[in-house]
């Protein structure tokens, strides 16, 4: 089945030395201008370019109407500097709430201690960079998690390797294998 055309060809010369003969040519209203076989710029009719801006006017007006609607929601509920409604992205100025530890407890963490402010601030820095749009709830859990694997992790316990260290092998024969 063969594609229907919607723009008309034409470089940049033929289209300047009779512009309304090539827009009356294309009967979609839409003249492609080529420059060694590369698009460089499209040109519409007026009625074409009526439609659009007539599209862009009733996206304005939805777009109005529903921010106007999502103004009165937050209006009628009062809003506290530490709540954020909807998803946003991590900036230097958040914090978790108060009753943090008792939320990582039920998201079965469990914490000692909230978040020290070397903590925070590696954990901000992180998600910053990243550019994630998260709920204020899903930064509260990002974070218990971090802390929860930062901490369990026993650097004390873990021996440090001499790398120029010689081996010394031992002198023992197991039983069974033949002696010297």
């Amino acid at each position: 089945m063969p594609t229907k055309k919607l723009k008309y060809n034409t470089d940049l010369k033929t289209f300047c030395k009779n512009p309304t003969k090539i827009l009356n040519l294309a009967k979609e209203g839409i003249v492609e201008i080529l420059k060694e076989k590369k698009t460089i710029m499209y040109i519409v009719s007026p009625k074409i370019l009526d439609k659009l801006l007539f599209i862009k006017n009733e996206f304005y007006k939805i777009n109005k109407k529903n921010k106007e609607y999502v103004t009165k929601q937050k209006n009628k509920i009062k809003i506290n500097d530490k709540i954020n409604i909807g998803k946003f992205l991590m900036h230097n100025k958040w914090i978790p709430d108060e009753n943090f530890l008792k939320q990582a407890a039920i998201w079965g963490i469990a914490l000692k201690k909230t978040a020290t402010k070397n903590e925070l601030a590696l954990f901000i820095s992180y998600w910053k960079a990243e550019k994630r749009f998260f709920h204020h709830i899903q930064w509260q859990q990002k974070l218990a998690r971090s802390l929860q694997q930062s901490r369990n992790l026993n650097y004390s316990n873990k021996k440090i390797r001499d790398i120029n260290k010689l081996p010394k092998p031992d002198q023992y024969i197991p039983e069974g294998f033949r002696g010297k």
